[in-house]
């Protein structure tokens, strides 16, 4: 099957374009948002395949995976063909809602032309989708090539543009756990976050844009993992994070409440509550150990490579063949 769809989401993208399909990703020359071609940081198969857009009109495409609202008409025009309506058409909601939560209408809200695909349960249900056709395909991971030791005490967060999405991304708390023991904290756009909190930068060491394969191996030599995001759809960090056994301290917000088991390390609204966890897996690494496994066993029994392949061909061929 030839998929069409555009390099959106790093790490999901990397998960999807491991199937056994084609996948078609535009690239610019100029490799913007709506071209920015195979990922230089992820590791990609080569079933994933670069096409101009002046080279789709004359390709096949059998299914397109839509992931923003400007997509529907960018598609249109690339393929001369109408998304939903001469080509199936699949739109995936990979974010919670904005704005009057949780009354937020979908801008896919009440269409009959395409299914609405939620990578949460959570975001399926806060979102008003109105009349339109909605499932959810839970996230699967590309297990990273380490595992947690965690000899290092320190603790460890994955935040993309903590200054600007602050509250979104509870870098407002992060001083609070600096405060115990120092912080590396890695992302985009995270150099010079100490001086935002007004912290010493041996309690808060930025490390920007790190490429995958090396983020999680430093990651693993952290003592425990923070997820302290208040608004999100599911952190894919945090799942890796999980993956490679690291215990977890994180704010019971959003998804972390079906991904995250308690036993894994701290789930909590309580701050308080989860520093004293974290200071707890920071005194006693065997204590971090046990709970690193529960996370391990948990994120991969439900998020899973070949389980998030094969609930995606399940909707790819249900979709495909019911256009015929």
């Amino acid at each position: 099957m030839n998929i069409l769809l555009w390099h959106v989401h790093g790490s999901w993208t990397t998960s999807f374009v491991h199937g056994k399909h084609r996948y078609l990703v535009p690239v610019t020359p100029d490799r913007g948002p709506y071209g920015l071609g195979r990922a230089r940081t992820y590791p990609w198969p080569d079933s994933a395949v670069e096409v101009t857009p002046e080279d789709l009109r004359d390709t096949d495409v059998d299914l397109v995976i839509l992931q923003r609202p400007e997509e529907l008409d960018l598609a249109a025009e690339w393929l001369g063909r109408r998304p939903g309506r001469d080509v199936p058409a699949i739109y995936v909601e990979h974010n919670t809602p904005k704005g009057d939560v949780p009354n937020t209408r979908h801008p896919m809200a009440d269409r009959d032309d395409l299914l609405l695909t939620h990578v949460t349960a959570f975001n399926e249900l806060f979102w008003d989708n109105g009349a339109t056709r909605t499932t959810v395909v839970d996230h699967g991971v590309v297990p990273p090539n380490v595992e947690w030791t965690g000899e290092l005490d320190r603790l460890a967060v994955v935040i993309n543009e903590p200054v600007r999405r602050w509250r979104v991304t509870g870098t407002d708390l992060l001083a609070r756990f600096a405060a115990l023991a120092p912080l590396d904290v890695y992302g985009m756009k995270v150099d010079g976050l100490a001086a935002h909190l007004g912290l010493p930068e041996d309690r808060l060491t930025s490390h920007d844009d790190v490429p995958q394969h090396a983020m999680h191996a430093e990651l693993a030599k952290r003592r425990a993992y923070l997820h302290l995001c208040r608004w999100t759809s599911l952190g894919l960090s945090l799942v890796e994070a999980m993956t490679m056994g690291m215990p977890v301290v994180a704010l019971a917000t959003t998804e972390a409440v079906e991904a995250v088991p308690p036993a894994a390390g701290a789930l909590s609204t309580r701050v308080d509550t989860l520093v004293d966890a974290a200071r707890g897996l920071l005194d006693d690494r065997e204590s971090a150990r046990r709970a690193g496994a529960v996370a391990r066993a948990a994120a991969r029994d439900r998020y899973g490579l070949d389980r998030f392949l094969a609930d995606w061909d399940r909707l790819l061929e249900e979709e495909v063949c019911a256009s015929r």
